[in-house]
């Protein structure tokens, strides 16, 4: 797998490096072949002139000879072959049938497409022979005899060093790549730098956005310059500020609202206290009233009995959304407590308890009677017998496991049992409950710094609550 850099430095670095090492391999390249071709044409230049002007010097009669004339002889050869010597050279002379060579080369090294060339013009090409470039320079001499050029079958072959030409190129490839080295090195650091410019404010942004997250509302950035990233640090002190109001705005309605439930429920406590006690009276009666206004006096009583149970869990709820409950920790003995819970309640007989006698933990007693009484007679309500809870201490804290045997909660509810006012099936009866009874048994449960969660069995369903030691 080909590692692609996320970070938007890393990218900014590297294209920029990129787009330097590009532009020195360009500038370098470009250079080289011109400087390659520049001393490649004087090193041609100066040997087309030194073999042209050298074979004009000839005196020996060559060719078609004129009376009187005698053909050259071998010691003719060697003189041309010596005025075309030179440091390095090789030099082949030809002429019908004689042959005259001086240096290391010899008439073999001469490629047959020169040697075919050279009877028509004077001809170049470059060739490497034992690993050594050379500049072979072959031409035909022609006699002038009148205004005609006539061949003479006088050839030389002209083999010059180009050693001095490769070093030159070395030195050249090497200053290059020095050059392109160090100006690499310095796009680093000036890309280094760049991108340290440009992300400083995207990092202030990227800071001031996770203290918004954090919940600090009045963070603001200064605005510096007038390019695009000032104006999107203006931007977004302009959104924080309408942020930072519309947040403040939605406290104040929650507090309100919540000061408004708290209010409505104090002032609804007092009437239901006189209720409930009416209705007390009222139950003793209801065997002694006519059957039909028997079943309108326990309609009554039942519902007066659900509003009571709902001011007792909002009233609850407002103290938690205040921040105002708190914890009282006592050594408790967990067995006398589910014990007194299950009594209180008349659950004892259908509920079967599983706990060491003396498992003793420090808890809020109250609390803990809340989070037990709403988990017990949530699967007493909604489950099915048999309803099992099973207590353990271990050596973090307290493990409480509620298990209920009834038809379980729909896969799609579970995610929702704690939310406030939410009921698992459109079909369940209006008098089982306010919905509030697992929000309360989880912030009791957050309260102790604990927590409490839910999954389904087969069949039923498994709550479970950890309370860590104080």
């Amino acid at each position: 797998m080909i590692w692609l850099p996320t970070g938007l430095r890393a990218r900014l670095v590297i294209t920029f490096t990129l787009v330097a090492v590009t532009a020195s391999v360009l500038v370098a390249t470009i250079g080289f072949e011109l400087a390659k071709t520049a001393l490649v044409e004087r090193a041609e230049d100066n040997a087309i002139d030194v073999v042209t002007r050298e074979l004009d010097r000839i005196t020996f009669p060559i060719g078609r000879l004129r009376p009187g004339e005698a053909p050259p002889a071998t010691r003719d050869l060697a003189d041309l072959a010596q005025a075309l010597d030179g440091p390095g050279r090789s030099v082949m002379v030809e002429y019908r049938d004689l042959t005259y060579s001086d240096g290391p080369l010899t008439m073999a090294d001469v490629p047959n497409e020169l040697y075919g060339r050279a009877k028509r013009h004077l001809v170049t090409q470059r060739r490497v022979i034992h690993n050594e470039l050379w500049l072979i320079v072959g031409s035909e001499v022609h006699r002038h005899n009148g205004a005609e050029a006539e061949p003479t079958g006088l050839r030389a072959f002209v083999f010059f060093p180009l050693r001095a030409e490769e070093n030159q190129l070395s030195m050249l490839r090497a200053r290059l790549t020095q050059g392109g080295a160090v100006i690499v090195l310095i796009a680093l650091v000036v890309a280094l730098l760049s991108a340290r410019r440009v992300l400083l404010p995207v990092r202030r942004l990227s800071a001031a956005a996770q203290a918004l997250g954090q919940g600090r509302l009045d963070t603001r950035l200064p605005v510096h310059g007038q390019d695009e990233l000032a104006e999107l640090t203006a931007r977004f002190n302009d959104a924080a500020a309408a942020l930072e109001l519309s947040v403040a705005e939605l406290r104040s309605l929650e507090a309100m609202s919540r000061r408004f439930v708290a209010d409505v429920s104090h002032e609804l406590r007092t009437p239901v206290t006189a209720m409930t006690a009416v209705a007390d009276m009222l139950h003793e009666e209801a065997k002694r009233l006519p059957h039909d206004t028997a079943e309108a006096v326990l309609l009554v009583l039942s519902e007066i009995e659900r509003l009571r149970e709902l001011i007792e869990h909002l009233i609850e709820i407002s103290r938690f959304d205040a921040g105002t409950a708190t914890l009282n920790l006592e050594a408790v003995n967990v067995a006398d407590a589910l014990h007194d819970c299950l009594e209180v309640r008349g659950w004892s007989e259908e509920v079967r308890v599983t706990v060491s006698r003396s498992l003793t933990v420090n808890l809020d007693p109250r609390r803990f009677d809340v989070i037990v009484a709403n988990l017990v007679g949530n699967a007493l309500k909604h489950g099915g017998a048999p309803v099992l809870v099973n207590v353990r201490g271990t050596e973090n804290g307290l493990e409480v496991k509620v298990r209920d045997h009834g038809k379980g909660i729909p896969p799609e509810a579970l995610p929702h049992v704690f939310d406030r006012f939410y009921k698992a099936g459109a079909g369940r009866a209006r008098s089982q409950g306010s919905g509030l009874g697992l929000a309360i048994a989880r912030a009791n449960a957050h309260l102790h710094r604990g927590t409490i969660s839910v999954r389904a069995q087969n069949p039923g369903t498994l709550f479970t609550v950890w309370l860590p030691r104080a």
